[in-house]
């Protein structure tokens, strides 16, 4: 098994603290014209709000990896039901999210494992801003919808 070592705090260039030493990764699953959202447990930074499965990557993963392992850790759902579509990078200087934008089959499934999350739910792209959500996804969700809406656009 290979060491944990990407948890943690790092004092960004931005005037704000971050979780994860070597970044962060999100994965953005969608289908049908939903995405599927994750209800965070209060305890949890920036709780009770709504967000994309994710956390911090370790130093040996890559940004996909990073994002599928946290997905697999906080829902359960099965990466072989996934299709990798896009990454997006939000730079923070001397910190990074990336998000991941995965296609789900109708098979995948997705469920709250941990005590990190009280409810993952699908939810229409455009009721996504109904719900109370982490503030930095509240933030990228515009660009990410647009990025949504270029993937599903048939050409």
């Amino acid at each position: 098994m290979v060491a944990r070592d990407g948890d943690g705090w790092v004092q960004c260039d931005c005037g704000s603290k971050h979780w994860g030493l070597h970044g962060a990764a999100g994965l953005l699953i969608y289908r049908d014209g939903s995405i599927l959202l994750q209800h965070r447990a209060p305890w949890v930074h920036n709780g009770d709000t709504w967000g994309i499965p994710g956390g911090a990557r370790d130093s040996h993963e890559s940004v996909i990896d990073g994002a599928i392992r946290e997905a697999v850790e906080e829902t359960g759902i099965d990466p072989q039901q996934l299709m990798i579509r896009h990454t997006s990078t939000d730079k923070h200087g001397n910190w990074c999210y990336d998000t991941v934008i995965a296609e789900a089959t109708k098979e995948l499934v997705a469920l709250e494992l941990n005590d990190e999350s009280h409810e993952v739910r699908w939810v229409l792209f455009d009721d996504v801003t109904r719900l109370p959500l982490h503030p930095s996804f509240a933030k990228s969700w515009a660009n990410l919808r647009t990025q949504l809406d270029y993937l599903i656009t048939p050409r």
